[in-house]
């Protein structure tokens, strides 16, 4: 499994379709985490201003259609991550039935992600 962090609002905006977040027409492709521990190191590296909540999908690399790939953080991994961590990459749309749960972030009284909950949708009012 992997992970790959979103915004609620991202992740809902068009669910009849692939999921395809601006990364993946600015880099080539969508960003992941290979765990969930450097899944928080980069929320708290550049994800602690996003709108929240904020979901973190854990995916399941066998049900992926796109090209899925494992590359060195460039230019470097965040603070926290090992130099040796490798991070997944797909290049392509997310097939939603790839995603085998949804979990919010959880914070800390700080502001830092400091872990994974089962995410529970809310009703709009």
């Amino acid at each position: 499994m992997i992970y790959h962090v979103v915004p609620l609002g991202e992740w809902s905006a068009r669910p009849e379709a692939p999921y395809e977040p601006a990364s993946l027409a600015q880099d080539g492709f969508i960003h992941c985490a290979p765990d969930e521990e450097t899944a928080l190191a980069v929320v708290n590296a550049f994800y602690r201003a996003s709108p929240r909540p904020l979901l973190a999908l854990v995916l399941d690399e066998a049900r992926l259609t796109a090209r899925l790939e494992f590359e060195a953080a460039d230019p470097t991994p965040p603070p926290g991550v090992g130099a040796d961590v490798l991070f997944p990459h797909l290049f392509g749309p997310l097939n939603r039935d790839a995603v085998e749960r949804v979990l919010e972030i959880g914070w800390d009284p700080d502001g830092r992600a400091a872990g994974l909950q089962p995410w529970e949708p809310r009703e709009r009012s």
